[in-house]
């Protein structure tokens, strides 16, 4: 006789558990305590097998009745729905335990790290990471683009565009990361690329003026403050590397005898070595900071650490106090200036020039042909920039050179 809910509220607990059928292997539990919890019976090949469907009165007596009849579907399809349930569980609970958070940081350990990816690179990492923060703790496989998208709407609308557009990519990178894993099916942050306001290109300050660099140049000499800070600062202009590429420059890199600069591959932009040419004047300069910190692995270590270069707002902070405004100058668009200049004395290649500044080509085959070539003539180009820097510091005529006549 089928179940009606009078019986089922009428049930009383006795000392043992018993058991109130209702129809199709469905029945209700009795506990000694009182409880009351639907079960359902069935066979998979032949084995009885039992279905838990919670208990009563959270689960009515309807309720009860359309899951046993959809496990009864699937006992007819040839599944076992208790062993579904069971995977069901664990898939829950692995969603559970896969956050966003955790898969970030598996990524940034077999993306990043493993792959020798720069220190500047992991940090600034981890950094975006952080501002998703809202969703960090949520089970990867249930984050949706719209959820996503807030969090990266409230950072533009901060004025932080490019910071939301770079966060996006990272997210996606995340993402792809976990559907390579089987721990999420999709990537949502793919969806949002046309959903973020396009950033305003601002170009780091550089100067581009001789007679102004000249100034700037004459600034430096006087600059009061570190001294190994204020090589860094005269260094740059005449190397034009990336500045934390300069920051993290070891003594160990330089080879005296040629007069060439080794910055290591896992601590360059494109991750491929890059060799600076050194004029005479850079040779001086690094003679110069010798004394003060030779006995050091980095050639500019931080003042609380050794075993830490100078913060990377060092030399802009100083150029600030030296009253250079950030929309003046900056340690970065030293580039730009060399690059500018260098350019427009139409004495150099291109490629040269490109090689110089460490750039890659968009052409693979050129880049692969301009990476042999253009050594002597950076060679030359390196001494001609230092003795052209010399003369617009001294407030002199600019030179004039060709570097055919250097061969």
């Amino acid at each position: 006789m089928a179940l009606t809910d009078v019986a089922i509220r009428n049930a009383k607990p006795a000392q043992k558990p018993y058991k109130l059928a209702d129809s199709g292997g469905l029945y209700l539990y009795v506990t000694p305590a009182g409880g009351k919890f639907w079960r359902f019976k069935f066979r998979v090949a032949g084995l009885e097998k039992l279905l838990s469907f919670g208990a009563y009165p959270a689960v009515r007596l309807g309720d009860a009745r359309k899951a046993r009849d959809t496990a009864r579907e699937s006992v007819a399809a040839g599944n076992d729905p208790a062993h579904e349930k069971k995977m069901a569980k664990i898939a829950t609970r692995t969603s559970a335990a896969n956050t966003f958070q955790s898969v970030a940081d598996d990524f940034i350990a077999v993306q990043l790290v493993a792959n020798g990816k720069a220190a500047a690179t992991i940090d600034k990492a981890r950094w975006c990471l952080s501002l998703l923060a809202p969703i960090s703790a949520r089970p990867i496989a249930e984050i949706k683009p719209a959820e996503l998208l807030t969090v990266l709407k409230k950072l533009e609308n901060k004025g932080h565009r490019e910071t939301a557009r770079r966060t996006r990519a990272l997210a996606s990178r995340v993402f792809r990361h976990g559907v390579a894993h089987a721990l999420c099916e999709t990537d949502p942050a793919a969806l949002l690329g046309g959903a973020l306001a396009t950033p305003v290109v601002k170009h780091r300050a550089a100067i581009l003026d001789p007679a102004k660099l000249g100034a700037f140049l004459r600034d430096l000499d006087c600059y009061g403050g570190s001294r190994p800070v204020r090589i860094a600062m005269q260094l740059l202009p005449h190397v034009f590397t990336r500045p934390g590429e300069l920051r993290w420059a070891r003594w160990s890199e330089v080879d005296w005898e040629n007069s060439i600069w080794h910055v290591p591959a896992e601590r360059t932009k494109l991750r491929r070595p890059h060799s600076v040419p050194l004029s005479r004047q850079t040779i001086a300069l690094l003679s110069e900071l010798r004394p003060l910190t030779g006995n050091y692995d980095l050639m500019f270590p931080g003042e609380r650490s050794h075993l830490k270069p100078i913060s990377e707002n060092t030399v802009n902070q100083a150029f600030r106090r030296m009253g250079w405004g950030q929309d003046e100058i900056t340690a970065h668009g030293l580039r730009a200036t060399a690059s500018t200049l260098l350019n427009e004395s139409g004495k150099w290649h291109i490629d040269a020039i490109e090689r110089a500044l460490a750039h890659g080509h968009s052409d693979a085959v050129r880049g692969t042909y301009a990476r042999g070539q253009h050594w002597q003539e950076r060679v030359h180009m390196a001494q001609w920039w230092g003795d052209y820097l010399d003369q617009l510091r001294k407030g002199g005529e600019v030179l004039t050179f060709n570097p055919k006549d250097a061969a």
